[in-house]
């Protein structure tokens, strides 16, 4: 099976490196005009996509069964009922969706490796034109919370390095981009606090599952997730780098937080909620610890490092990675009560694991922005520029990618597959403060929209659409939405205001135009 799987990444990555040799008006801000040119050279456009919401094929060439592959076949856990099982079948179409990517033209296409295919008990990967990799995104081995409690327990770090120490030895000549975890924030909030990922840990008010403590347990997974990220970059600068002179990030999810009103409280609780988000992610990976906003609120729940686990951790990344949707509001809850009362917010606002921090996207009832098909994901283009402005003055401008940024379509309507203005809109939107940071200085080097195509979105199942091509779900073609032809005019700097007027790609799915080829 790895023969084959392994032959079969030699090709996709021959023939992806082969490839490396305004419409309307946006509703979201003033009209922007934004073109490729408005970008430094060298700067790395992509699309993204992670292995479990696209692949499928979970029985075949071998592969074991992952925490999702579980969670997914659990009554009630997935919208609609929906699983991963088939996903868009990337597995055996892969070649097409290489294709896709050729004809978008991007520079870059950010992917990551399914633990359980790579290692069946433990024991694949995914393609890019500039591979763009992220080694631990959401899924791994059942088999590893079976034994000991997966991201709880102390041994998980080790069996990631081994995981990501086979990675670099099957796949760094050709990789130079790597991320080792994607957002262990979000992962571990909603994973261990509210207990709607797998392993489904939670406790009351956060939730009422069948084990779980939600004020500690999120800690604990994210302080063995820093730890087994530490040790993962340090084997590859001690072991691969020299050779192989790739560079290794961490993607975070970021949220920008707003005060809900003037007073200074909620100013100082936005800047907590960004402490208590981002800070706990990116300070240990480099100054070497955690911030001292969750140091002063949680005491000794908050794990401490060792003086060694300081040092390997300290300065461990050579980029950070930014996936950036919306913004939200944040009130005190120190000083005052919280009650959640909207669907925009979440539980325990009142408790130190939130930071003592109410988050929502609503103020007297009037939203921040646009809504979209996420409940919490409302349009405030401007939030891009600030959340790079906050990682350029905290890190000290260390190298940024935007690693994820997208739009979902709202729920319960009907798109127009063929004519996805919002979504074109919002991408114009976020890529002209994008632009407004980096003239300011901002070190951003790339920028990747999520995603390539409609995808199993975690929870949401296929109820949330965030690709820029439609995946019917009966026969699973690739039908290029018109953001995707507004993408790819982006790309080649076409400046015209109608996307018609340029060269677009054809609009008919990818079977149609596969047999008027012929």
């Amino acid at each position: 099976m790895w023969k084959k799987f392994s032959s079969t990444i030699t090709i996709v990555f021959l023939i992806l490196c082969a490839a490396a040799n305004s419409i309307v008006k946006a509703s979201f801000e003033d009209e922007v005009d934004i073109k490729r040119s408005d970008f430094p050279d060298g700067f790395l456009f992509g699309a993204a996509t992670s292995s479990y919401q696209i692949e499928g094929a979970n029985l075949e060439d071998g592969r074991s069964l992952c925490n999702w592959d579980v969670f997914c076949h659990i009554k009630g856990s997935i919208a609609n009922g929906d699983s991963a099982d088939i996903a868009e079948d990337h597995y055996n179409r892969y070649m097409e969706d290489i294709e896709i990517l050729h004809s978008l033209g991007v520079d870059a296409y950010r992917f990551s490796i399914s633990w359980s295919r790579v290692l069946p008990n433990n024991s694949k990967f995914s393609a890019g034109i500039e591979p763009f990799v992220t080694i631990h995104h959401f899924d791994y081995p059942q088999e590893l919370e079976n034994r000991y409690g997966g991201w709880l327990s102390h041994l998980m770090q080790e069996d990631f390095v081994h995981f990501a120490e086979i990675c670099f030895q099957s796949f760094g000549d050709r990789v130079k981009y790597w991320c080792t975890i994607n957002e262990p924030n979000l992962f571990s909030e909603f994973a261990y606090e509210r207990g709607t990922y797998p392993p489904a840990h939670c406790s009351p008010p956060f939730g009422n599952c069948s084990t779980g403590n939600s004020d500690v347990e999120p800690l604990i997974a994210v302080h063995n997730m820093l730890l087994g990220h530490a040790k993962t970059v340090k084997i590859y600068r001690e072991r691969f780098k020299s050779e192989q002179r790739g560079v290794v990030g961490i993607v975070v999810h970021s949220f920008m937080y707003k005060p809900l009103t003037e007073d200074k409280r909620d100013k100082e609780a936005a800047d907590r909620a960004l402490a208590f988000n981002i800070a706990w992610i990116l300070d240990p990976v480099v100054f070497g610890d955690y911030p001292p906003e969750m140091r002063h609120y949680h005491g000794s729940e908050l794990p401490k490092f060792a003086s060694e686990e300081r040092i390997i951790l300290r300065d461990s990344i050579d980029f950070i990675g930014i996936n950036h949707y919306a913004t939200l509001y944040a009130k005190d809850c120190i000083y005052s009560s919280c009650i959640c009362n909207d669907s925009s917010c979440t539980k325990g606002s009142d408790r130190a694991i939130r930071g003592f921090v109410y988050t929502a996207a609503e103020r007297d009832g009037v939203p921040i922005g646009e809504p979209t098909g996420m409940a919490r994901f409302f349009v405030v283009p401007r939030g891009m520029e600030e959340i790079v402005e906050y990682a350029k003055k905290r890190y000290l401008n260390k190298p940024m990618f935007v690693t994820e940024n997208g739009y979902s379509s709202p729920l319960n309507k009907v798109e127009d597959y063929h004519h996805d203005v919002k979504r074109i809109n919002y991408l114009k939107s976020y890529l002209a403060f994008l632009a407004r940071a980096i003239r300011n200085g901002a070190d951003v080097r790339g920028y990747f929209l999520w995603t390539l195509m409609d995808d199993f979105e975690w929870v949401n199942g296929y109820s949330v659409r965030f690709g820029i091509y439609r995946v019917d779900p009966q026969t699973l073609n690739r039908t290029p939405k018109l953001s995707a032809s507004w993408f790819r005019n982006f790309l080649s700097n076409c400046s015209l205001n109608y996307v018609e007027s340029c060269n677009s790609i054809s609009l008919m799915n990818t079977d149609e135009s596969r047999a008027q080829s012929e």
